[in-house]
């Protein structure tokens, strides 16, 4: 297969936009290393590890094996530790298993974060990047409680887990009995197939406080302490961004690891480093910010219309 070079153009032209959004306002574009030492530690996603030896640097002290990057979050926040200003970066992330009309396992992101912003300024500056990119005047805003009150009739938080379960059944009911001892999981099920399909199909939509269980790195919300300050935006049906009103607190953050390697065990995958270096980085004092991870490829889909993220990565994961 030969690389594809039809929307070459728009992504250029894209990137460049991106770019002039934030520079425009002030942030700085930083490159973060695509292979370290340690990872951000997530349930779900699987990053890829790569042997040092192969490197071919003893002198390093390196340990045994090293991980591309699932997103530059990480380094991202370990420059904030050290006294940066509000920055961005626009390079390849990647991660294990992930390939479909949605997923290439290299993608490219968008990530940043603004110093001293809560989540309604990143909110508000995600929601007026992608309308501008969309060529949109305005976006929509709910909470996640919201979301499924109105879309399905029950709170997906307080409702009962009975109730989850058989609503989750309607997407697929051996699926929904595996996992019927994990709400999250239950809950994603019946927002991926039944909500998000109608999600920003006019306008883009951002969905805030989600359960506090789901709270990824974003802090506990101020206003309802049975939700976190984590916020996604979706547009055509498809998930665009998510971003947080990061958590500072470290001892939390390895609280939460702790639980996410348990997920991990449980399915068969490894478990990761929990005293990683972002955590030495938040012991050292994060500042207060608001963060977001965008995927561009995406964003290009909907922008042109395409189907499949094949057709707007030049090189995709069956042709390099």
């Amino acid at each position: 297969m030969k690389p594809n070079i039809q929307f070459l153009a728009e992504r250029a032209a894209l990137l460049r936009e991106l770019r002039s959004y934030f520079d425009g306002r002030g942030f700085l574009e930083v490159q973060s290393p695509c292979m370290m030492r340690d990872c951000v530690v997530d349930a779900y996603i699987d990053p890829i590890a790569v042997a040092a030896k192969q490197l071919g640097c003893p002198a390093a002290r390196l340990p045994e094996q090293l991980y591309l990057q699932t997103s530059p979050e990480l380094a991202m926040k370990r420059l904030l530790a050290v006294g940066a200003p509000s920055i961005y970066s626009i390079g390849p992330v990647f991660r294990a298993g992930e390939q479909g009309h949605l997923h290439n396992p290299e993608f490219t992101m968008l990530e940043w974060y603004d110093v001293g912003a809560d989540m309604d300024d990143g909110v508000g500056l995600l929601g007026q990047l992608v309308a501008s990119v969309l060529n949109q005047t305005e976006y929509d805003v709910c909470t996640y409680r919201e979301l499924f009150q109105t879309r399905l009739g029950f709170d997906p938080i307080e409702a009962p887990i009975a109730q989850v379960i058989q609503q989750a059944a309607q997407t697929d009911a051996n699926l929904s009995d595996s996992v019927a001892d994990d709400r999250d999981m239950l809950l994603d099920i019946i927002l991926s197939n039944q909500i998000q399909p109608q999600l920003g199909q006019t306008r883009p939509q951002i969905v805030t406080n989600y359960p506090l269980s789901q709270a990824a790195l974003a802090k506990p919300c101020t206003d309802d302490p049975a939700c976190a300050a984590r916020f996604e935006l979706f547009a055509s049906g498809i998930e665009i961004a998510n971003g947080y009103d990061e958590l500072r607190d470290a001892d939390i953050l390895v609280q939460r690891a702790i639980a996410s390697n348990k997920k991990r065990v449980a399915v068969g995958r490894p478990a990761l480093e929990v005293e990683t270096t972002l955590v030495a980085a938040m012991r050292d004092g994060l500042p207060s910010c608001a963060g977001v991870a965008l995927g561009v490829d995406r964003l290009l889909m909907i922008q042109i219309g395409a189907k499949s993220i094949n057709q707007v990565i030049p090189m995709p994961i069956g042709i390099v």
